[in-house]
């Protein structure tokens, strides 16, 4: 595989910012990544901005990154971590 395809697959599993907990964007239940990353975040001593913002980012930045190869079920699982991840740090879900 091209360099180039290869670079965000390397920055999820090598985070400067956030030590992730092995294949955690795989898991099927939005609940057990939302608290897998608040637990990474809330760990990590080398994250540049507050717990929520951190794990927000890293979750938004897989998706991103895995643009038109993310299959649709995975997805709707990711941005349902999303709400999950709000949840979990008590912030208001967002509408629309």
């Amino acid at each position: 595989m091209p360099e180039s395809k290869k670079w965000s697959a390397e920055v999820t599993r090598h985070s400067d910012a956030l030590d992730l907990e092995q294949n955690v964007f795989e898991n099927d239940d939005p609940h057990k990544i939302a608290l897998s990353l608040k637990r990474s975040a809330e760990q990590s001593r080398r994250r540049k901005a507050d717990p929520f913002r951190s794990a927000m980012s890293m979750l938004t930045f897989y998706i991103n990154r895995a643009g038109k190869n993310l299959p649709a079920k995975r997805k709707r699982t990711l941005e349902k971590a999303k709400d999950e991840l709000r949840k979990a740090f008590g912030r208001a879900p967002v509408k629309g």
